[in-house]
């Protein structure tokens, strides 16, 4: 028996392929902004004291265990009857994911914090800073750098469980895939074509988030720092001349 495969049908939905994949990236990424928001919070929480610290734990345990695909459909078809509100797809989609990402980041953001030496906080207050700038200013960048090659493994894999999405109607990658199939009768190539996608993706996502460490890095490191450091240079050697000029005006 021989099977033909006709690969030029995966160009030709290219299209399709291309709405799927802003769909799925832009789930993931209000999902993300959200999830580190949530995570900062509830690191803070569960470092603190009772029952802040008991309500944290609780929720981290119990979304740690729970899988993307009954996320989506305890979002879609439980909360939103619960709470009375009708979400729309990408509103449940990005949801489910805030309510399970938000309880991995919470521990990354927690171990991040703890390895902060306590000597950073005491020399922001010896400085006369108030413990709430102490740590947006002192600490919190700290943490940022050490927590963000972790954050961005969450978010290669936020866009990857875009694909249970289908499951509540969400046009991604997995879904298009799915009706080409439909179509066409050809699920090797259309899920070939699906699976290069979503590898395509995590390797850009994974560079765009090395580029952000090195630059976070200290001293920064790679191409974006020395830009941004060259783009300082010029801009304090312009201010020394405007300064020089007032100062030969005089």
């Amino acid at each position: 028996m021989i099977v033909f495969y006709d690969w030029s049908l995966a160009w030709a939905n290219r299209a399709g392929y291309w709405h799927a994949m802003e769909t799925a990236l832009k789930i993931a990424s209000v999902a993300i902004v959200i999830s580190v928001v949530v995570g900062l919070l509830v690191a803070l929480a569960r470092m603190g004291k009772p029952p802040l610290s008991w309500i944290a734990t609780f929720y981290v345990n119990v979304f740690r265990g729970v899988p993307a695909l009954v996320s989506a459909l305890w979002v879609y078809f439980g909360l939103s009857l619960l709470l009375g509100i009708n979400f729309s797809v990408f509103q449940a989609g990005v949801l489910a994911l805030v309510l399970l990402y938000g309880a991995f980041i919470s521990e990354i953001y927690r171990a991040a914090l703890e390895a902060i030496p306590r000597g950073q906080r005491e020399a922001g207050l010896a400085l006369g800073l108030s413990r709430p700038r102490t740590f947006v200013q002192v600490i919190l960048p700290q943490a940022t750098k050490i927590a963000i090659p972790n954050i961005g493994s969450m978010f290669i894999g936020m866009v990857k469980d875009t694909s249970v999405f289908t499951i509540i109607g969400v046009l991604e990658i997995v879904r298009v895939t799915q009706n080409l199939n439909s179509l066409y009768f050809q699920p090797f190539v259309f899920y070939s074509a699906a699976a290069v996608i979503y590898v395509v993706i995590a390797f850009v996502l994974d560079f765009l988030f090395r580029g952000i460490e090195r630059v976070l890095a200290t001293p920064p490191k790679g191409r974006l720092a020395r830009a941004a450091k060259a783009r300082q240079r010029r801009r304090i050697d312009l201010l020394v001349q405007r300064v020089e000029a007032v100062s030969g005006v005089r």
